[in-house]
């Protein structure tokens, strides 16, 4: 299994929320460039970038920053926050990102998502599908779309993708645990499809477990920024 660190920015700010509530945000002092840096170091070749402002607004406002980033540092980067048009994905592709998560646009602007996939390669779009109950949450898990997980997961992988980003959000930034339940569910229901768990991670333990169970993929925040978890725990994931 691969463990993917996040870095969630806000006004150039890293910062965690509780449960994706804005006014949760915590700032922790940390310099975006460095942080990378001590990623890669470690061996971390794949980091999970959100601009969390563009989440919210659908403008994106660290394309610069993210550029600067692929030219000092020889990491992966997948960037998630503001994708509202195909535009905007040839924009961030353009600057080298290596793979793009869209969210809300796959369900608000279905013929947009799709001439994105139709313009590039799939299997670099990872789309977001985040998560109360069975029921999936847009605009910065601000709104109930009413569509269910499942016959999401299964109009996305129809039109080529393979990557899914699935996040329990009243799991996200409480360091209680991921739910597993969910994760084996959808394993079993799509065996086919690569899906990377976020939400909750707390300890080593969880990685262990979620490794167990065969996930393809986890994103790791919260529990790196408050020192539940050493990174020096987390190398031998981190190809």
């Amino acid at each position: 299994m691969l463990v993917i660190p996040a870095i969630d920015i806000i006004d150039n700010k890293v910062v965690r929320l509780e449960k994706g509530e804005y006014e949760s945000s915590k700032e922790y002092g940390i310099d975006l460039f460095g942080q990378i840096e001590h990623y890669q170091k470690n061996g971390f070749k794949r980091i999970h970038v959100i601009d969390l402002m563009a989440s919210k607004s659908g403008k994106i406002n660290i394309a610069n920053v993210i550029k600067a980033v692929k030219e000092i540092y020889d990491v992966q980067i997948q960037f998630g926050g503001g994708i509202r048009s195909a535009e905007k994905v040839k924009e961030l592709f353009d600057i080298v990102v290596d793979k793009i998560i869209v969210g809300s646009l796959s369900i608000n602007n279905k013929n947009e998502f799709e001439k994105i996939l139709k313009e590039n390669d799939p299997s670099k779009i990872i789309v977001a599908v985040d998560v109360k109950g069975d029921e999936i949450f847009i605009k910065g898990w601000t709104e109930n779309s009413n569509i269910r997980l499942n016959d999401h997961i299964d109009y996305c992988s129809k039109l080529g993708v393979t990557e899914f980003l699935c996040t329990d959000i009243n799991k996200d930034g409480m360091l209680q645990g991921p739910n597993f339940y969910l994760y084996k569910k959808l394993m079993k229901d799509f065996p086919e499809l690569k899906f990377i768990a976020s939400g909750g991670i707390s300890n080593l333990a969880d990685i262990e477990k979620l490794d167990q169970m065969k996930m393809y993929a986890t994103v790791v925040g919260k529990a790196i920024y408050e020192n539940k978890i050493e990174l020096k725990e987390l190398a031998k994931f981190a190809d």
